[in-house]
């Protein structure tokens, strides 16, 4: 008997040749027509007892009949590579790619944790035993900042919190001469420092305040322009830019500063509605403005700063009488509509006499704190006792201290 090839054809008992193919020709077959001629759509996977069915190939001497009936049969069926070509899965890989890793994997947020590639550098310390290791070694052994260190940088980080909007500070007392003013210089001259935006500093007191005084110096503010508040008012209409406000305005380093009116004629002759016209001028171009209000909370003015205040500081001393006008201020301000100004204010007590040792400074000092948000006291310092030119550069590091925590306070309450 000849050897049949997986394509020879044979005659049957018709005469008619008819091909036969083995079950490897035609897995071959099946491979070849599965090869897609271009680009397509994949064709759409059967049910697995479909695609038994449809991978099996009948062999045509299993068609019941005569040779007549299984050749109808084959042509009624079709060729059978067709049929399992178009039932055979394309081919997927079992194992996930690095492609579909990465696709799969989130994303790092580089701009919120700029820390995953590169390690955060440790602060540097300045000052004491660890800042003495770090210059001695040339920085390759930073131990980082020590605890008082680290405080005043809380205390800077506090300070210079970026604000949306105008606010506006008073700083007040019953009685003279207890350190408003130098305490407004002091905290001006403090919130320049450690601010991006330049504060604003207004002498509203009635009674010839002397804030830019204590700011530049007698001797500077005589020898420039002395433009006060009242030439401000009459010119106010025309301002419509920070370049012609600053033609009104004085300078201590970026404290800028609105003198008081000089003249006792006309010195308490501000009103309410002036203040506010003045406020809202200023609002439009500086975040924090503090206000030198003077001696008392009568005044003309006064209704108007209130009014306009975000938060209050209380000047006081630690003489007895002192801390009764503070208490008593708070006490006026509360029955008079200013619940929230008197609840969040912050008293300052400054120690300018240096007092003596019979004064009890503990109990003035726990008589004013629950009345209060905050009680800061600032020590005896001859650069603020002498009256004259305040200089955060002469005073002692406890005293610009003390500045330090009233402006980080005040800014804290800006809400």
């Amino acid at each position: 008997m000849p050897a049949v090839t997986p394509d020879t054809p044979q005659e049957n008992k018709t005469g008619r040749l008819v091909t036969r193919r083995t079950s490897w020709a035609e897995a071959a077959a099946a491979a070849d027509a599965a090869k897609p001629a271009g680009p397509g759509p994949a064709p759409a996977r059967l049910p697995a007892s479909a695609q038994v069915d449809a991978g099996r190939a009948v062999p045509i001497a299993a068609v019941p009949g005569g040779a007549d009936q299984r050749e109808a049969a084959q042509d009624a069926a079709g060729p059978p590579s067709d049929v399992t070509a178009a039932a055979t899965p394309p081919f997927r890989r079992s194992r996930p790619t690095v492609a579909d890793a990465i696709a799969e994997s989130p994303l790092p947020d580089f701009i919120s944790s700029p820390g995953l590639f590169v390690k955060e550098q440790r602060a540097r310390p300045v000052g004491g035993f660890r800042g003495a290791m770090y210059k001695l070694t040339g920085g390759s052994w930073n131990m980082g900042p020590g605890p008082k260190q680290r405080q005043e940088d809380e205390l800077a980080r506090r300070i210079s919190r970026q604000l949306q909007g105008s606010y506006n500070t008073a700083i007040l007392s019953l009685k003279g001469g207890i350190g408003k003013t130098s305490t407004t210089v002091g905290v001006g001259l403090t919130l320049a420092e450690y601010r991006g935006d330049a504060p604003c500093a207004i002498d509203a007191n009635p009674d010839s305040g002397d804030l830019v005084e204590r700011a530049l110096g007698e001797g500077i503010y005589q020898q420039s322009s002395p433009r006060t508040i009242t030439d401000l008012l009459e010119n106010i209409d025309s301002i419509d830019s920070l370049t012609a406000l600053a033609r009104y305005m004085h300078h201590a380093g970026r404290l800028h500063l609105i003198a008081g009116e000089q003249d006792p004629e006309v010195s308490d002759s501000l009103t309410a509605e002036e203040y506010l016209r003045i406020r809202k001028l200023i609002s439009g171009y500086y975040a924090v403005a503090l206000t030198d209000c003077g001696t008392g909370v009568t005044h003309n003015a006064m209704s108007g700063i209130l009014q306009s205040a975000d938060n209050l500081v209380i000047a006081a001393g630690y003489a007895v009488s002192g801390a009764k006008r503070a208490r008593s201020t708070l006490h006026w301000l509360a029955s008079h509509g200013y619940e929230d100004l008197a609840r969040n204010a912050i008293v300052v007590i400054t120690d300018k006499d240096e007092v003596s040792s019979r004064v009890d400074k503990d109990a003035i000092e726990e008589h004013l704190s629950g009345i209060c948000r905050q009680l800061i006291a600032v020590p005896h310092d001859r650069g603020v006792a002498d009256g004259d030119l305040v200089t955060l550069d002469v005073l002692k590091p406890e005293t610009r201290r003390a500045y330090k925590e009233i402006a980080a306070a005040i800014v804290d309450g800006y809400r």
